[in-house]
């Protein structure tokens, strides 16, 4: 009988996200205040206590801050945000097209959305962090005088021309440690990092290689652009997604720094197209993937087998390995992140043009 893999069960780190540290000290008692010195917000995600934590490829560091954000909201129902980006604009006192929206994050414990942005284009592009709640209301959660904490991440492709905003592409709390994705600045290589929360020392990240069978070739400097935690006969994996679109499985176990490690490609969803957000779910007593994508639509990938299914070691023309279907309700889908047990947030862009947050029922 297969062994059914199971998931990182939202519930347990929901729970894990609302309480302190097993010697009752809070996880925000090691943050100081100030006003944190980003220069510019991309990846997001959330920690503990409210905690976010937010990735600056173009200053090369991570940055926690205690949003103060802890209290669930008593509204029930639906997020929905109609225009999103014209009312960020609106708020910030900008034209919709001067703005980016850069990453989404849902605050487990409020239930708010986060939103990354950049204010004006290129280098002098200011960062900007915008939350949304169930009532409509979109506004700036100022980054002044804030608790904060900051890790610079040595070696990242921070100063690597256009390919700086690629040195922290995705990042995930998980169980005390905050797992970062991005290039570094030797050779452009693949990193996934481990730093441990409250941050102390960052250590050199792990090099991971993978074999793309679109590309028929290893390779080590195609950047993660997605990943979701994920568990496979009890031991921890990262799912991870890189443009054209490889899945690969990466032990957890095996980022060790300054170590060049091999994941395991068990699917090819795709070429021509790169993942933008993940997450793992629960549906029927079944794990699938829910993953957005910049040209193949919204896919639900099936995770049984993962244990099982041969890695791909050789060329093949589109696809192979673990199986998909594209939710078509979705088409437009640019970001995405849990809500609750049963529904997700997604930022989306409509045929009218228009992006709104919307909350949908996990497919």
């Amino acid at each position: 009988m297969l062994a059914r893999t199971r998931l990182v069960l939202a519930t347990l780190v929901v729970a894990a996200l609302v309480v302190s540290t097993a010697n009752g000290a809070a996880l925000t008692d090691g943050l100081k205040q100030g006003t944190p010195d980003l220069k510019s917000a991309g990846a997001l995600a959330f920690g503990p206590e409210g905690i976010l934590f937010i990735g600056d490829s173009q200053g090369g560091a991570l940055f926690a801050v205690a949003t103060g954000d802890t209290k669930q909201a008593s509204a029930a129902g639906d997020l929905k945000v109609e225009g999103v980006k014209e009312k960020i604009a609106g708020l910030l006192g900008v034209k919709a097209d001067d703005i980016l929206i850069n990453d989404l994050a849902v605050n487990p414990a409020s239930s708010k959305a986060y939103l990354s942005v950049s204010r004006g284009k290129g280098p002098d592009a200011l960062p900007v962090i915008i939350r949304a709640d169930r009532s409509g209301k979109v506004e700036e959660f100022a980054l002044k005088n804030v608790p904060f904490a900051k890790a610079s991440l040595p070696d990242s492709a921070k100063n690597a021309g256009n390919k700086q905003q690629e040195a922290i592409t995705h990042i995930a709390y998980v169980d005390g440690r905050v797992f970062v994705a991005g290039l570094s600045n030797e050779q452009f290589d693949s990193r996934l990092r481990a730093i441990p929360f409250p941050f102390t020392d960052v250590a050199k990240g792990t090099t991971v290689e993978f074999y793309h069978g679109s590309h028929g070739k290893l390779e080590t400097n195609s950047p993660v652009r997605t990943f979701a935690p994920y568990k496979i006969k009890n031991q921890d994996y990262l799912l991870a997604a890189y443009t054209c679109t490889p899945l690969v499985k990466v032990p957890v176990a095996d980022l060790k720094p300054g170590e060049r490690i091999k994941g395991a490609t068990i699917a090819e969803l795709g070429n021509r197209n790169r993942p933008i957000s993940m997450i793992v779910y629960q549906k029927d007593g079944k794990d699938y993937v829910l993953m957005t994508n910049s040209a193949r639509g919204v896919m639900k990938i099936q995770t049984e087998g993962a244990d099982q299914v041969e890695p791909i070691t050789k060329r093949i023309p589109d696809k192979a390995g673990l199986k998909y279907e594209t939710i078509e309700s979705l088409k437009g889908a640019l970001q995405l992140d849990r809500l609750d047990k049963n529904h997700a947030l997604v930022l989306i862009q409509r045929g009218s043009g228009a992006v709104n947050l919307e909350t949908i029922a996990l497919p």
